[in-house]
C-alpha cells in the first residue's frame, strides 16, 4: 500500500482552456536558442564560437564554477548568432539545425555504478534535469543527497499528465528510475492519490507516495516537506517523470534525444491540447498556426502561475513542459472593483462570483491594481500548505535578513511555491522574482 498524504490548503486557478487529450505535433522549426537565464545556478561560459558545426549532444556552454556542468546542443546544426546584452551578458546562443539530424554519440547501458551515472550525464548535458533542494538550482555532482524525488504529479493549470506524456516510454522511465537509483540511498515517486497508470503505480526501485489536494499539492516542495523535511546543511535532489524518461533512453540509445510532450493551454489557443515539442525551439512558425487572432494573446513558455512570457516569436524554455497563451490585459475600467459582477473570480469575495464555486474564467494579464503597500496579514496562509509564516519569511527576504530566512524556512521552499500568494496578493507585490533573488543571495553566501 502506497502512503496518501492530505494537503489541505491551496486552490484550483478556474480558469478556460484546459487541453483536450489528443496528441498532435508542434509546428517544426530550424532555429533554436540556448538561454543561459533558463538555467538556474548557470554562470555560464561559451564552449562554441559563430560558425561551429555542432551535433546533438554536442557542449555549447558549461559551468564556470564546475567545467562537468554542461549546457548541449539540442540539435545538429551551425551557430549562427551568440547575442549579448548589457555588459556584454550573455542572452542567446543561435542554432540553425540540420534538415537531418545528427547525434553526439555517448556509452551505451546501464551504467555500473554512481560516478559513472554522473559522468555521463553531465557530458550529455542532461545533468541539467536534476535540480538541487534547497535553493532550486542545478544539482551540484559533489553533493550526496538524501533523496532523489522524481514529480509525477500535476496540479498547476494545463500541467501535463505524467500518464499521457509517459505513454509510449514506459520502459525508458523505468530505467531512468533504476539508474536515478544509484545517486542516493532513497528515490521517491510522487503522484496523484487518484493515479491508476500502470508506469507509475507499478514503477521498481522507487519509494511511491500518494498525494491528494489543489495546486499546490503538485509542487516538489510539498512532496519534500511530507517525506523528508530538510534540515540546515540537507540536500535532496528533484526531477520531473518525463525527463526521467529521457534520462532513460540516453542510457539505451547513447545519443541526446530530447522531444517530448507538452500542453498548449489558455484561451488563445485554437485548439488546445497536447503536443510533441522540442525544448528551446523558436515558436513563430507554430504559432501563426496555434493562436487566434480575435485578440492579443500574452504566449508564455511554462506555467500561467510561473512560465515566462516570451512572445510568438519567442523560443520554448529548456525545462518547460507546457505553452500557455491568455488574453493582455487592456484598457482600464472605471470603478471596476465596485460594479457587482459575475464574470470576475476573485478569491476575497470582491464579486458575486463567489456563489458560483464551479465556474471557470476566461483569466488575463491584467492587475486590476497597482503596487500597494504590504500591510495584509494571513491572506496567503490560506493557499501556503507549509508549516512556515509566508508574510515573516518574505519580510526578511525584503530585508536581506539571512539570519530570519533561514531560521523562518528559506530552505524548504523555491519561487513557485508562492506563486498562489501572488495571484491572491491584495498588494501586488512581485513575490517570486523576491524569493529568487533572495534564494540567490542565500546560496552565494552560503557556499
Amino acid at each position: 500500500m502506497f502512503k496518501t498524504h492530505v494537503v489541505q490548503k491551496g486552490m484550483t486557478l478556474p480558469i478556460m482552456g484546459s487541453p483536450s487529450d489528443l496528441l498532435g505535433t508542434l509546428e517544426s522549426t530550424t532555429t533554436f536558442a540556448i538561454t543561459p537565464d533558463s538555467y538556474l545556478g548557470l554562470v555560464p561560459k561559451l564552449a562554441v564560437k559563430e560558425g561551429d558545426k555542432v551535433l546533438a549532444g554536442d557542449s555549447i556552454l558549461f559551468h564556470k564554477k564546475d567545467d562537468r556542468i554542461r549546457i548541449t546542443s539540442p540539435v545538429s546544426g551551425v551557430v549562427t548568432s551568440i547575442v549579448r546584452g548589457a555588459k556584454r551578458r550573455l542572452e542567446h546562443v543561435l542554432i540553425e539545425a540540420d534538415a537531418v539530424q545528427a547525434y553526439a554519440s555517448f556509452p551505451k547501458g546501464h551504467p555500473a555504478n554512481r560516478d559513472e551515472v554522473i559522468e555521463r550525464l553531465t557530458a550529455s548535458g542532461l545533468w541539467t534535469m536534476l535540480e538541487m533542494r534547497p535553493y532550486g538550482i542545478i544539482a551540484n555532482p559533489n553533493d550526496q543527497p538524501k533523496a532523489v524525488f522524481i514529480n509525477a504529479m500535476a496540479t498547476a493549470p494545463f500541467a501535463p499528465e505524467a500518464s499521457i506524456t509517459l505513454k509510449g516510454r514506459e520502459m525508458d522511465f523505468q530505467s531512468g528510475i533504476k539508474v536515478l537509483s544509484l545517486l542516493a540511498s532513497k528515490t521517491v515517486l510522487s503522484i496523484a492519490e487518484d493515479e491508476s497508470s500502470t508506469a507509475l503505480v507499478g514503477a521498481e526501485n522507487v519509494e511511491i507516495h500518494r498525494f491528494q489536494g489543489q495546486h499546490p499539492a503538485g509542487n516538489t516542495s510539498v512532496h519534500i516537506a511530507h517525506v523528508s523535511p530538510l534540515n540546515k546543511g540537507e540536500v535532496v535532489w528533484a526531477i520531473d517523470a518525463q525527463d526521467v524518461a529521457i534520462l532513460g533512453q540516453f542510457f539505451r540509445l547513447g545519443e541526446v534525444h530530447l522531444e517530448r510532450v507538452i500542453t498548449m493551454g489558455g484561451t488563445g489557443f485554437v485548439d488546445p491540447s497536447y503536443v510533441k515539442a522540442m525544448p528551446c525551439m523558436q515558436l513563430t512558425s507554430a504559432m501563426d498556426e496555434a493562436l487566434r487572432v480575435d485578440r492579443t494573446y500574452r504566449v508564455i513558455s511554462g506555467s500561467v502561475l510561473t512560465g515566462q512570457a516570451v512572445g510568438k516569436d519567442g523560443f520554448l524554455s529548456y525545462n518547460a513542459n507546457q505553452l500557455t497563451a491568455i488574453p493582455e490585459g487592456e484598457g482600464t475600467e472605471f470603478f471596476g472593483w465596485v460594479l457587482p459582477n459575475i464574470r470576475k473570480f476573485s478569491k476575497n469575495r470582491t464579486f458575486i462570483s463567489w456563489m458560483f464555486p464551479h465556474r471557470k474564467y476566461d483569466l488575463s494579464t491584467k492587475m486590476n491594481g497597482e503596487d500597494r503597500n504590504f500591510v495584509m496579514t494571513g491572506e496567503y496562509d490560506r493557499v501556503f500548505p507549509f508549516d512556515i509564516l509566508p508574510n515573516q519569511l518574505l519580510k526578511a527576504m525584503w530585508a536581506n535578513d539571512l539570519e530570519s530566512m533561514e531560521a523562518l524556512g528559506a530552505y524548504e521552499v523555491v519561487e513557485e511555491d508562492f506563486a498562489l500568494c501572488e495571484v491572491i496578493c491584495t498588494s501586488k507585490q512581485p513575490l517570486q522574482s523576491l524569493v529568487r533573488s533572495a534564494l540567490d543571495m542565500l546560496h552565494a553566501e552560503m557556499n
